[in-house]
């Protein structure tokens, strides 16, 4: 397997603060997402990865090259920080433009090549206006423009959703979706948890500067054999449910809403709950309302695993 990221035991700290801890990981080729909580090092594993930081321990390949001090690295990387820097006098075409020019490329091709990308993004009918009077979204989009900008084979993007309405949302997942499909290998970093479920079934979950999990969501799960699936349920009569749902072997627990008119049942078995689920309702006659399963939800895997 050629891997576009091998990280083996890498640490880095700032003072006596860990922002990762002998992270070792492998990331494929194609989507990936990169998730955990605030802190739990994805920005620095970022950084590192397009060598902006030199880690202090272990190594990182990204690529099969090293990335810190590589310019021949950085011509095939596009990165899209988090942070908001842009050059508030400039517009986002020139801002896009001028990035392309300090990589060395020519002012026609770097016109062009920018004008291309904010088009891209959704930004053709604002390339000309300067960053100064851009919306958050706006600003966001521009500085994944300039990460696209280029035609790098591995884009890494550290939460490139976040301060997007829904519609630029979409937009931009199809875009990662296109990129994906022409053979560039993308890694995004997000709090959206549904969004990126949505987006790829190649999931790391870094927590504390180490690695938690990797996988689909259903492999983190098959991980995890000792976490119940919950199914949320509105009941006219949710007392007389719970009771003949504890009958069913594959019921760990129910509980009441505390206005005692939904229930959270917490099952071993997720499939033979919905199989039976029926039968009992009907036997208990006690007017179910609705069903909510979180069952393979990131987000619910997700606070499991850090909870």
């Amino acid at each position: 397997m050629n891997y576009v990221v091998e990280a083996n035991e890498v640490g880095r700290w700032y003072g006596e603060v860990v922002g990762l801890g002998d992270l070792t990981v492998n990331i494929e080729p194609g989507i990936t997402g990169l998730v955990g909580p605030n802190g739990a090092g994805k920005s620095t594993f970022m950084k590192v990865m397009v060598g902006e930081l030199r880690p202090h321990r272990g190594t990182v390949r990204v690529l099969g090259q090293v990335p810190f001090g590589s310019r021949a690295l950085y011509r095939r990387l596009g990165f899209c920080p988090q942070q908001d820097a842009l050059y508030e006098h400039q517009t986002g075409l020139e801002f896009v433009r001028d990035l392309l020019r300090l990589s060395g490329m020519n002012k026609t091709d770097a016109t062009r090549g920018a004008g291309a990308a904010m088009e891209r993004v959704g930004l053709s009918d604002a390339m000309d206006r300067q960053v100064s009077d851009y919306s958050k979204g706006m600003r966001q989009r521009t500085r994944l423009a300039q990460s696209i900008a280029h035609h790098p084979d591995l884009i890494i993007a550290d939460e490139p959703l976040t301060g997007l309405d829904p519609i630029a949302r979409r937009q931009i997942i199809e875009l990662f979706r296109g990129l994906a499909d022409e053979g560039k290998s993308i890694i995004i970093s997000s709090h959206v948890l549904h969004e990126v479920e949505h987006l790829t079934e190649n999931i790391v979950l870094v927590h504390r500067g180490r690695l938690l999990a990797q996988g689909s969501v259903r492999e983190v799960r098959q991980l995890i054999s000792q976490h119940p699936s919950r199914v949320h349920i509105v009941a006219r009569d949710p007392r007389r449910l719970a009771s003949m749902l504890l009958d069913e072997p594959h019921v760990r627990a129910v509980s009441l809403s505390p206005d005692e008119r939904g229930l959270q049942v917490e099952t071993s078995d997720v499939a033979a709950f919905h199989s039976c689920f029926p039968r009992v309702a009907g036997e208990a006659e006690a007017g179910v309302q609705s069903l909510v399963s979180d069952d393979a939800s990131l987000e619910s895997v997700f606070d499991y695993l850090v909870g």
